[in-house]
């Protein structure tokens, strides 16, 4: 990620252009001694980031004039610091969306403390530019702690919705099995007989139940009660409408007594 003396760099390099003859360029280099008389200027910056930017030039810049013999030089200076500060901030919020904005800019005595060092050459001359980089990405502020509140109430379930519960977990074992044709029939309901009554049945005899018209109908599966419902009818043939499913662990043991 690019950082503020980044985009400084390439701004820099342009504004220098405008401002020295010579066709002036920028390029990183080594820290030289700096000659007495050096001088330099720091922004203040806020926004998303924050803390001071410096840049300290050779006193040896002061000899190639910014603004003609007899100007001061420094002032000068100041002012295409200043510039180029500002067009470091408006190139990174154009590029990367991070908002800056120079508070003040100041003169400096000097840097001890250096992030990247350049020289800067216009024509014959060549002069070094210290880059002290102290910025930090603004905390955001503090948001009010809303009062705690009780636990929304846990909604009721209706009982066709609490009979339905969570699928079984899938072995790589029971993956085998998924594609394995079982039988399911429905149970209506059953009542216990002589084995007397049961030979002397014949047609048209009627045999009670032991479930109402209205009750729900049994799936089975095995010997195990799978699901129950209500009968339908689709396309002319009984179907269940499920209403309850039994526990998965009671489904496993359907098919697991079937092998």
């Amino acid at each position: 990620m690019k950082t503020f003396l980044d985009f400084w760099v390439e701004v820099a390099t342009d504004l220098f252009a405008q401002a020295l003859a010579g066709e002036p360029r920028l390029s990183e280099s080594l820290p030289r001694p700096f000659r007495s008389g050096s001088f330099g200027f720091a922004a203040t910056i806020s926004g998303d980031l924050s803390g001071t930017f410096s840049i300290v030039v050779d006193a040896a810049a002061l000899e190639a004039p910014l603004l003609g013999e007899g100007a001061d030089q420094k002032a000068g200076w100041g002012e295409v610091l200043k510039e180029t500060f500002n067009a470091a901030a408006g190139a990174m919020l154009a590029e990367s969306g991070t908002k800056c904005t120079v508070e003040r800019c100041e003169e400096i005595a000097g840097e001890s403390k250096v992030t990247r060092a350049f020289e800067l050459r216009s024509g014959d001359r060549a002069f070094t530019v210290l880059a002290r980089e102290d910025l930090r990405a603004a905390r955001p502020a503090a948001q009010p702690q809303k009062p705690a509140s009780a636990p929304a109430p846990v909604p009721a379930t209706t009982p066709a919705a609490a009979a339905i519960p969570t699928a079984p977990a899938i072995t790589p074992g029971m993956q085998l099995l998924l594609d394995v044709e079982l039988e399911a029939s429905l149970r209506f309901g059953s009542r216990e007989m002589p084995l007397g009554e049961i030979l002397e049945l014949g047609p048209g005899d009627v045999v009670q139940l032991d479930r109402h018209v209205s009750d729900p109908v049994d799936l089975i599966v095995g010997d195990k009660i799978v699901a129950r419902g209500e009968v339908v009818l689709v396309n002319g043939n009984f179907g269940l409408r499920v209403t309850e499913v039994a526990a998965p662990q009671r489904r496993l043991e359907s098919i697991r007594c079937l092998f």
